[in-house]
């Protein structure tokens, strides 16, 4: 029995062109002003201090011939940290403190009215009708905990921040490990059975389901992935009902 519901964002409830086309650029362009803006914030400089540590540990190619291009020059601190971030965002990787620094940059965004945040249309009516049904709508996203509040909160159809009980990142775990999904279901006090995961995501959807959870498959147009694997799919959020009760 279907009791709590765990979405999934870019690809399930947002359009994957919105992050990669609006979210992703706008962090880009504005993150060296960020980071000169904000040099005394000392959650920010935590933030950079994470970096350092990330940027340490990270012995890609790219990072260490950036690292070693770095030590030859003159640049501040800002400057370099600044590079690597770029690098993350340029090699798409799912960096937990990346995801930080760009939450608190579309923030800025969202607060200023220069961002307003797409989802579905199928998304904001369904979300609504399953929170009066009462089930229990958690996010789980490599996007920061405060990116997801924020792009359900200056939504360009309004605020529907208030219908989620629980928010996830990757601070959780990685969203391809079962143990991460473990750990949510006990966060949410519930047996993980009784989750219902929908994610774009095979990998994701694979790990859900080991760790016991109820799993649906969003494949829709424009989604770069499209391999459901034996997960079953779903097109719409629509669709979602039937497997919530079964009987329908």
């Amino acid at each position: 029995m279907i009791s709590h519901i765990l979405l999934d964002i870019e690809g399930t409830t947002c359009p994957v062109s919105f992050v990669t086309e609006t979210l992703f650029p706008y962090a880009k362009s504005e993150l060296k002003s960020f980071l000169h803006r904000h040099r005394n914030d000392p959650i920010i400089n935590k933030l950079i201090h994470n970096a350092e540590d990330e940027w340490i540990k990270d012995n890609s190619e790219d990072s260490t011939r950036l690292r070693h291009e770095s030590e030859k020059g003159q640049q501040t601190k800002d400057l370099k940290i600044e590079a690597y971030l770029q690098l993350l965002i340029k090699t798409d990787k799912k960096s937990t403190t990346l995801k930080d620094i760009q939450g608190k940059i579309w923030k800025e965004g969202y607060t200023t009215g220069r961002i307003s945040s797409e989802l579905f249309e199928d998304a904001h009516e369904n979300l609504k009708k399953w929170h009066k049904q009462g089930y229990k709508l958690s996010v789980y996203s490599s996007g920061s905990v405060e990116a997801q509040h924020l792009l359900y909160k200056f939504t360009n159809k309004g605020d529907i921040e208030n219908l989620f009980s629980s928010w996830f990142d990757t601070h959780i775990g990685n969203k391809k490990e079962p143990s991460s999904y473990t750990a949510i279901a006990s966060v949410m006090g519930c047996k993980p059975q009784h989750i219902l995961f929908i994610s774009d995501n095979s990998d994701e959807c694979d790990a859900a389901k080991n760790a016991g959870l109820c799993t649906l498959y969003s494949m829709r147009d424009g989604n770069p992935q499209q391999e459901p694997r034996n997960h079953p799919v779903i097109s719409s959020l629509e669709e979602v009902e039937k497997w919530l009760n079964p009987k329908v």
